[in-house]
């Protein structure tokens, strides 16, 4: 099996992560399991600037494998906002009441046919010298609700419709999201580059 450590804090994206890998493959540690990891610095103007410094400088301080994604929801009508600020887009890092909240008011009175949006993901994996071996992105295209709908997901899913759905991310749940979403879109398009690297780990090639 190839050691793989996920490298993000979200344990929404740990979930959806893990049940996109298979088990049988990977062996998956998330940093709440490793007390050396740090935090490390969304400088990047970019998903993909943020997935490779999030990757990188995790692996060279463990000294391990690391996958790391960015994330971000870019709305038509907001000029791209809050793309790669969305996790803060109301101000503190993951309050995900907050920037729904704010991104609500900022799109009243924009009418239907203008509030289209994506969602957005870059994975990046380096090896332990830090260096980016895999890279991939992934989007999946919706619309903003004027409110928010469903018990499920995270962070903007209660607000974004899947318009053949005419359900938001938060309704359609897990099994769904899964085969939709911008970040299992990534991942698919990296796992047979993953798969490679597990195989190559496996017979000690490089």
């Amino acid at each position: 099996m190839f050691d793989l450590v996920l490298g993000t804090g979200n344990r929404h994206k740990v979930i959806e992560l893990r049940g996109m890998l298979p088990a049988h493959e990977f062996r998956l540690v998330c940093l709440a399991d490793l007390p050396a990891a740090i935090d490390v610095n969304e400088t990047g103007s970019t998903f993909a600037d943020n997935a490779c410094l999030k990757a990188g400088e995790q692996a060279v301080n463990l000294g391990r494998w690391v996958l790391a994604e960015d994330s971000g929801l870019c709305v038509d009508a907001l000029d791209g906002r809050p793309g790669v600020h969305s996790a803060r887009f109301a101000g503190k890092h993951g309050d995900d009441e907050a920037n729904n909240r704010l991104l609500i008011s900022q799109m009243l009175g924009v009418v239907t046919g203008n509030r289209g949006a994506a969602f957005h993901t870059h994975i990046a994996v380096a090896d332990p010298t830090g260096r980016i071996v895999l890279q991939s992105h992934g989007h999946c295209r919706g619309v903003i609700a004027g409110e928010p709908s469903g018990d499920g997901g995270f962070g903007y899913d209660p607000l974004f419709v899947i318009p053949e759905y005419h359900l938001t991310f938060a309704q359609l749940g897990i099994a769904v999201k899964s085969v939709l979403s911008h970040r299992s879109r990534a991942l698919r398009a990296i796992l047979p580059g993953l798969r490679q690297l597990a195989r190559q780990h496996a017979t000690g090639g490089r």
